[in-house]
């Protein structure tokens, strides 16, 4: 793996554990109503090393396929991914977040089907990504739906 790959993904995460850092206990996060869907808060720390090492991986070998648009698309949806975190956690925005996941999710489709063509194993890479953005805007469309009152300021 090219280690910038892994570099860019890793700064990523640490933007969305700063933000995220004991939010399951913060009285804002405690005060939501989520949906009965949303797992215990250590599911997320099982998942997102996964998922960060398989984006990180997809991006690498789009280098190596020399796809400057499919490595345009991977870079956007890693921006709008670090972009979450700060929104929902440190911002309690989760209205603009969930424009956000619906970005990610956008940016990330449109990679993956750009470097399915060329890298068919980096392109399903990122399918446990996909498939978990999806879960991910089910839990914050829950959470704008359900609490129309602590989202109105």
């Amino acid at each position: 793996m090219k280690p910038v790959f892994a570099l860019l993904t890793a700064l990523a995460s640490l933007l969305g554990a700063r933000a995220s850092r004991n939010a399951a206990r913060r009285p804002w996060y405690l005060a939501l109503r989520k949906s009965p869907l949303n797992p215990p808060p250590w599911v997320f720390g099982v998942v997102w090393p996964v998922l960060y090492g398989l984006i990180a991986w997809s991006g690498s070998r789009a280098a190596v396929a020399k796809d400057k648009p499919a490595l345009a698309l991977w870079g956007t949806q890693l921006a709008f991914n670090a972009a979450w975190s700060p929104l929902f956690f440190g911002a309690h925005r989760s209205r603009a977040a969930l424009v956000d996941l619906g970005l990610t999710l956008a940016s990330a489709s449109a990679y993956t089907a750009r470097i399915a063509r060329r890298d068919p194993a980096a392109a399903a890479m990122m399918v446990p990504y996909l498939a978990w953005l999806g879960f991910a805007s089910t839990l914050n469309g829950a959470v704008v739906a359900r609490n129309p009152r602590l989202l109105a300021g």
